[in-house]
Parts: C-alpha cells; structure tokens; sequence
C-alpha cells in the first residue's frame, strides 16, 4: 500500500457469505474507519495491527485517505477496489 494510506499489506484472513475479513499492519500513528468494522492496536511510534470486516457495499473509507470496497463475494474468493479515498 502507499504509504499515505497508513496501512502496510492487507491480508484477506476468512470470507464468509457476507463477510470479507482482512488484518493489515500500521505504518502510522493512528487508526480510523468508516463503512466497514476495524479495530486494532497502535504504538505511539506507529506499528501494531488492525483487523477490518467489510460487507459487499458501498466503500469504506479508512484513514480518511484510502477507499476499499467489497465489489463482490463468492464461496471461496472475493473482489476487492482498493483506490484513494475522495
């Protein structure tokens, strides 16, 4: 990922019917999402991890900087869009 969107490699962990389930690593100081459940750690130096479920839907915006959206969903993959938020 860059790094203006404060997440290092995101990595699919589990989907589900109607879940996709994701853990990436921070590479900033904090942490925000909106459209989609996360939560996680974060060290005052950066660091530490997240872990995001998202639905198919509308994009979630994370960071305030990175879109995701789940495009679609299927029994063992899923399609994700990954671009700059705005």
């Amino acid at each position: 990922m860059p790094a203006k969107y404060g997440l290092g490699q995101v990595k699919v962990t589990a989907i589900t019917g109607s879940e996709v389930k994701m853990a990436a690593q921070l590479t900033g100081s904090g942490f925000s999402v909106s459209g989609c459940s996360g939560g996680g750690g974060v060290s005052s130096e950066g660091g530490g991890g997240v872990g995001l479920n998202c639905g198919k839907g509308p994009a979630a915006t994370i960071n305030d900087a990175m879109s995701l959206k789940v495009v679609e969903i299927h029994d063992t993959a899923a399609v994700l869009r990954i671009e700059p938020a705005g």
